[in-house]
């Protein structure tokens, strides 16, 4: 009996809302947000979808070709290795974004002195220009590094990493979780300021430590602000391409050569405009389909 009244109510509310009227005026505040969108951004996209089945080389006259720079793409070993590279090193960035981030915003969100400052002091990294702030480490990582590890007698660090092609990832790591843990942590730190103290009281009554605490309160808690993190921490690594501009323009060899860096060099300096503009299709297809693996695995965590 309480069943069906719980399912009438319900049904009762869904047709009420059903029929409540929407003022039109709502959907036309829409209307100039969505033919910018529609402008900046989906067209150019279907242009480029297009000029990906030619043999286009970004002007002059072309011819249809079908899906020819797909097929060719899928065969070419540079590519395949860019896209090798770039997940890897997103895959570390984003981890050590989220961590180092975390990290920062509890120990932020605790009772220390100078705590706004020390906010607005790690959050100065996010706001300065990747491409500057990558000279500035190129130079690092070029000069007063090998210094110092021909001091130490370290074989490894007495040469540049960047002129090292089993190394020169890792100044495009480092330089990218430097830069990234501030907006990180800002994310996080606002997460934090959502949790109730009450429930930490609680927590202390029932026996809970300072890492128990951590575990199965704050990180179940902070679950929403995870998903948003690891979705865009992985976005923003996956598209990583100032960082290797600045430090190491793609080599040594090519072995430090993102899928974003590929399609601006090739594309626009080397002639393959439309078989990069068919690898950029192609990686916007990924992109779309990792977020959504995200998405819906967080999406899972969060509801357990």
């Amino acid at each position: 009996m309480v069943n069906a009244t719980a399912a009438k109510s319900k049904k009762a509310k869904k047709s009420t809302f059903s029929r409540r009227k929407v003022d039109p005026a709502f959907y036309w505040m829409t209307v100039p947000a969505a033919i910018l969108v529609a402008l900046f951004l989906y067209w150019p996209f279907l242009q480029g979808a297009f000029y990906s089945l030619t043999n286009s080389t970004g002007y002059g006259t072309w011819k249809f070709i079908g899906f020819k720079n797909y097929i060719a793409m899928f065969q070419d070993s540079r590519v395949g290795y860019s896209y090798l590279f770039t997940i890897l090193i997103a895959i570390v960035i984003t981890l050590g974004t989220n961590a180092f981030g975390l990290l920062m915003a509890v120990l932020l969100d605790s009772k220390i002195a100078f705590k706004n400052g020390f906010r607005a002091i790690f959050f100065i990294p996010y706001t300065l220009s990747v491409l500057v702030i990558g000279y500035v480490f190129k130079y690092i990582f070029m000069e007063p590094l090998p210094a110092l590890g021909q001091a130490l007698h370290i074989d490894w660090l007495s040469t540049s990493m960047i002129t090292n092609p089993d190394l020169a990832w890792f100044p495009i790591v480092f330089l990218s979780i430097w830069q990234g843990v501030a907006y990180s942590t800002l994310l996080y730190l606002a997460g934090l300021q959502t949790i109730d103290s009450e429930i930490y009281e609680a927590g202390e009554i029932d026996g809970a430590t300072g890492w128990t605490k951590f575990t199965q309160l704050t990180l179940p808690l902070l679950g929403p602000f995870v998903t948003i993190n690891m979705v865009l921490g992985l976005k923003n690594a996956l598209s990583t391409f100032d960082q290797v501009v600045a430090l190491t323009g793609g080599g040594p060899d090519s072995k430090t050569e993102t899928v974003s860096y590929l399609i601006f060099h090739n594309g626009l300096g080397s002639g393959e405009y439309s078989y990069q503009m068919a690898n950029a299709v192609t990686f916007f297809i990924v992109l779309a389909i990792l977020a959504f693996i995200q998405l819906k695995f967080f999406g899972d965590r969060e509801e357990i």
